[in-house]
């Protein structure tokens, strides 16, 4: 809507409605909040659940767009495209029309904005699903798939950073082009207009529930970092539950956490089982009945598998031509815990760098999800 208006009849009237306002201000925050936690390995957790807020975001914001209040409708600023080049244009040269609602080229910013936001949450719970083996989308691509649809999320959140900045530059020379406070306008609600031009209710309501939705969302995704009881796994997520062996878990459990079979390739368990007169220092005795399934699990169920992201890992970090016969002598292994300081080995919990659950919740379970690591303190 394009007003030109006397300062004589201009008065503060409520313009943007409360959810339009709420939606605006929280996915700000949930993007970046997952941006700035995408490498942190320790907060996947926080970035998958700001990721999914963001996503629910977007789909409310599309939905109010058809439903929501005059100047949140998309109809209220479907601008063509020219519209939008030439309003930037008369904008520099200080001669753009005052717009009570969206203008031309911010309408244009949050189609934009609203499609790549979707398609970087989309991409990502794909991702999550693919590489993580979690979340509503789990299994649904091979890992290989979804490392490169990783690489197309990375790519699009830098690009949204990239709008961001730019959102934020129009808003600045406009807010000092027509001498008014876009982004006080975009808190209070509030724009000075004709009465006529103002909205009836601000739908509180919505803006609530909308508000409870994703606290409720954040308290389930994050609970586990808020309460812990004791003896009791509480992770975020849970992968596949992968294959087990009352032999193996019995006859390796003995003595130290009992390794899955995804955490070492076919070879080297095959390695190490024809070497049982000297296995850590130890000499073995297992008759050939046991011995025979324990291998039949291991090699069945290796990293060659890649069931888990630690498996497909490990096994991508190790050379063809190696066969480690422990895991701390993978790349991938000696890559993860290269930053870890040497107080956390020697800590009574630990010990050593071979006892993984001194560390990983789930070491027993052989998931090693990312979120279910905590160093002791």
């Amino acid at each position: 809507m394009n007003t030109r208006l006397d300062t004589q009849t201009r008065t503060p009237v409520l313009v943007w409605d409360l959810p339009t306002r709420t939606f605006h201000w929280a996915l700000t925050i949930s993007f970046f909040i997952a941006f700035f936690t995408a490498e942190f390995d320790r907060l996947r957790d926080v970035h998958v659940a700001a990721g999914y807020i963001a996503l629910g975001l977007i789909v409310f914001r599309i939905v109010w767009g058809f439903a929501g209040s005059r100047y949140a409708r998309f109809a209220s600023f479907a601008f063509p495209l020219r519209a939008a080049i030439e309003y930037t244009h008369a904008l520099l040269r200080g001669k753009a029309p005052r717009h009570i609602g969206h203008n031309p080229p911010g309408s244009w910013a949050i189609y934009v904005m609203l499609a790549l936001g979707f398609a970087i949450g989309v991409s990502g719970v794909i991702v999550l699903g693919a590489e993580e083996q979690q979340g509503i989308l789990r299994g649904v691509a091979e890992r290989p798939i979804g490392e490169a649809i990783k690489a197309m999320h990375e790519a699009l959140s830098w690009i949204m950073v990239a709008l961001v900045l730019a959102h934020v530059a129009g808003v600045v020379i406009e807010s000092l082009a027509h001498r008014e406070n876009l982004a006080a306008a975009m808190l209070t609600g509030r724009k000075l207009a004709r009465k006529s031009d103002g909205i009836t209710g601000s739908q509180r309501a919505i803006a609530l529930v909308m508000v409870i939705a994703a606290m409720l969302s954040a308290a389930w995704f994050l609970r586990w970092r808020v309460v812990e009881v004791a003896g009791v796994h509480q992770l975020p997520f849970v992968g596949r539950s992968l294959p087990d062996n009352t032999t193996w878990r019995s006859a390796c459990g003995t003595c130290h956490v009992p390794y899955h079979p995804t955490l070492l390739p076919a070879r080297s368990w095959n390695a190490i089982l024809d070497r049982l007169d000297d296995h850590n220092g130890m000499q073995l005795a297992i008759d050939a009945k046991t011995l025979r399934e324990i291998r039949e699990f291991l090699v069945t169920h290796s990293a060659e598998t890649g069931t888990t992201e630690a498996a497909y890992m490990i096994n991508r970090s190790i050379p063809l031509q190696e066969t480690p016969r422990r895991i701390t002598e993978t790349g991938y292994w000696l890559e993860k815990h290269r930053g870890i300081d040497e107080s956390y080995w020697r800590h009574e919990k630990v010990g050593s760098k071979s006892n993984c659950a001194g560390c990983h919740l789930d070491a027993h379970e052989g998931t090693y999800e990312d979120a279910a690591m905590r160093l002791p303190r």
